[in-house]
């Protein structure tokens, strides 16, 4: 399947981690662990690190930027970030990591009612755009 490509980097392989309800970044994931710190989010204590992250959506912080670089800079960053719908603050983060020459992982917008088909799985997210499962 072909995901419509939101920031441009590295394509990934990883777990899925499917969430089931939105998240701030902001103080909903710890930047130097990679967990979801958020103790009312029905994944809390999950880590994003090295997954392939789907977002149903996000709760909005001009911080979450912040949180999404330092888990780049930090080596704790999804392997792909697939989202419903673009936050631009968000996925600010990664253009910054970009622009500082680190890698990143390429994310991705992709209708949620297809985030099921990933939970569960391996999935690779290649630069291009296209999301395959095993």
């Amino acid at each position: 399947m072909k995901a419509d490509i939101l920031v441009p980097g590295e394509g990934g392989e990883g777990e899925a981690l499917v969430l089931s309800a939105p998240i701030s970044f902001w103080g909903g994931v710890d930047p130097a662990s990679g967990r979801i710190a958020d103790v009312r989010h029905p994944q809390s204590g999950e880590c994003v690190a090295g997954k392939v992250l789907f977002l149903p959506g996000t709760i909005g912080s001009s911080s979450a930027s912040a949180v999404l670089l330092e888990l780049v800079h930090a080596g704790r960053a999804p392997a792909a970030i697939v989202m419903h719908e673009p936050d631009a603050i968000l996925l600010l983060g990664l253009i910054v990591a970009r622009e500082m020459g680190w890698p990143v992982p390429v994310a991705v917008r992709l209708d949620s009612a297809r985030f099921g088909d990933f939970r569960s799985r391996v999935v690779t997210v290649s630069q291009d755009g296209s999301i395959t499962h095993s």
